[in-house]
């Protein structure tokens, strides 16, 4: 129980962390993304050492962890499965680079803006949860379809 409970905690304090390294590091403004996404223009690079600190964090942590089958404190790691590249995946990725360049967020930074009252954080959001149960609607009525 108290190993359950102290995962949990460290759960929530890495969120935080994780929180405020978006706050420190300016993604959360989503002007500063909106930078970055203009090649033509004013270009911000910062995010690419943002991205590249974290994959560095993500490549270590799968390092220590690609041999264990328990989270330290408690839990089973699932690894996903690979799965190629199909024209969801590419759909997918394309919807959430439009909405990225149009709205300068993403899910991460625009919860965390969140709590700083950004009114565009709240309409991405709201948005971003509705497209998600349009996805969820129409995705079970093309397997309906489909059976």
């Amino acid at each position: 129980m108290m190993k359950r409970h102290f995962g949990l905690l460290s759960q929530v304090a890495i969120g935080v962390i994780f929180g405020l390294g978006l706050i420190i590091s300016g993604m959360t403004n989503p002007q500063k993304i909106l930078q970055f996404l203009d090649l033509t223009g004013n270009w911000d690079p910062s995010l690419i050492f943002v991205m590249l600190g974290g994959i560095l964090v993500g490549l270590a942590a799968f390092y220590l962890a690609r041999k264990r089958t328990e989270a330290w404190f408690g839990g089973l790691i699932q690894w996903p499965k690979t799965s190629p590249i199909d024209r969801h995946l590419v759909i997918g990725s394309g919807l959430f680079g439009i909405g990225w360049g149009i709205a300068g967020f993403c899910p991460g930074p625009a919860i965390v803006a969140l709590g700083s009252g950004h009114a565009k954080a709240l309409v991405f959001t709201v948005m971003m949860f509705i497209g998600m149960l349009i996805y969820q609607y129409l995705g079970s009525q093309i397997k309906k379809r489909l059976h």
